[in-house]
């Protein structure tokens, strides 16, 4: 066990120099709420707002607390009610129920297949059960997204995206978050750009965006929203939706905007990263590599693998081992909940049915972040251990 990884998963890159001058700015100037500018100024929100519309092709962007705050103002905002049915993914995370949740629906879970993506099929089959699909790019993967709306458009399904994991991520050059009515994205630390906490909305629904610009609390300030729609669509809307506030401030917009402009070369890293531990995991025994479909444009920010059929003790096992040479992987088999990791039968607040095929699949993944402080060095190295451990437990399990 001499070879131990000295490396962190949860240390993040320093934010750039320009984010942090800009940050310093809006200190010293004091206005760090969107709507307090002076003559001539365009808040930092607006700048961000309008310049991530642009990056992804949207007509309308809203800026928000967080990517929570936008998946349950997206599900108001494109009128789900209390009581009623939203289906999303099985394989998920904790916030994408809970935004369902949040505004009194009832989440309705679709299962996973063994390439992490949403079951097509099982959607397919569950379309007449609801009007709504909050969909959860779940860990990066994105399914075949044309044959998904094909399903939710012939069952008038309205689709929103969560692309907490896929910022700069497309299936066939469209961005993620384009195909359906909304798409909602993060800004959390451990995302594609980092403000610690934040979120993105996006919208071509002239409607849908302005009952969003109000529910994030723009009071009747409205029209400062640059990279929102004309005053005319706010006539009657203005009067009819809640303030429920959740903007985001110009710190926050401050230090994202630099990031922002910075994407596609990080993405390009990040990639170069999960491919290089994609290819060291290649070939092991018990082991098995998560193909990314032809179509589909990743953000290598986490890797998956699965180990199918393994037992509890054998993953816990491996678990261990590598936890012992310095790596940290997660698990999506356990039967509690621990850290950010859960499944859809740990949410006790939803009545959910059992899904023996997803179960399975759900019970041999596993997953690891990969942040762009490793060197593709330190990638080579995790992969040789997680390989090490793997085939050493594998083996084992074939002699008895």
């Amino acid at each position: 066990m001499s070879d131990v990884f000295k490396g962190s998963f949860t240390q993040q890159e320093a934010i750039p120099e320009a984010g942090i001058e800009a940050a310093v700015a809006v200190m010293r100037h004091g206005r760090l709420h969107r709507y307090n500018t002076v003559k001539g100024e365009t808040a930092q929100t607006v700048l961000l707002e309008q310049e991530f519309a642009a990056s992804v092709g949207a007509k309308y962007c809203l800026a928000v607390a967080s990517g929570g705050y936008a998946m349950a103002t997206a599900l108001r905002a494109v009128g789900v009610k209390a009581g009623d049915r939203v289906m999303t993914n099985a394989f998920t995370l904790a916030p994408v129920p809970g935004a369902i949740a949040a505004v009194g629906g009832v989440p309705v879970f679709v299962g996973v297949t063994p390439s992490l993506v949403l079951d097509l099929d099982d959607l397919a089959a569950k379309a007449d059960q609801s009007d709504y699909l909050l969909l959860s790019h779940m860990r990066g993967h994105i399914c075949d997204m044309e044959r998904l709306m094909e399903i939710c458009d012939g069952a008038g399904v309205t689709v929103i995206e969560d692309c907490a994991h896929t910022m700069g991520a497309a299936w066939k050059g469209k961005p993620s978050g384009m195909w359906g009515k909304v798409g909602c994205y993060s800004c959390q630390t451990y995302k594609h750009i980092n403000s610690g906490e934040g979120g993105l909305f996006v919208t071509d629904d002239a409607q849908v965006a302005a009952r969003a610009i109000m529910y994030s609390g723009s009071y009747m300030l409205y029209e400062s929203h640059l990279a929102g729609p004309p005053k005319e669509t706010f006539e009657t809307i203005r009067y009819e939706t809640p303030n429920i506030s959740g903007r985001m401030d110009n710190l926050r917009a401050a230090i994202l905007r630099p990031q922002l402009a910075d994407l596609a070369t990080q993405c390009a890293r990040w990639n170069e990263r999960y491919f290089e531990i994609e290819k060291g995991l290649r070939d092991t025994a018990g082991l098995e590599i998560i193909e990314r479909a032809e179509d589909e444009t990743i953000v290598g920010s986490s890797i998956q693998f699965l180990l199918t059929d393994w037992d509890e003790g054998a993953i816990n096992d491996l678990l261990a081992r590598c936890a012992q040479r310095g790596v940290d992987l997660k698990w999506f088999g356990g039967s509690e909940p621990v850290g950010f990791t859960s499944r859809y039968d740990s949410w006790r607040y939803v009545d959910a049915p059992s899904m023996p095929e997803s179960d399975r699949v759900l019970a041999g993944i596993v997953d690891m972040r990969v942040p762009l402080t490793f060197s593709l060095e330190d990638c080579a190295q995790i992969a040789r251990i997680i390989r090490e451990e793997v085939s050493r437990i594998y083996q084992s399990q074939q002699q008895t």
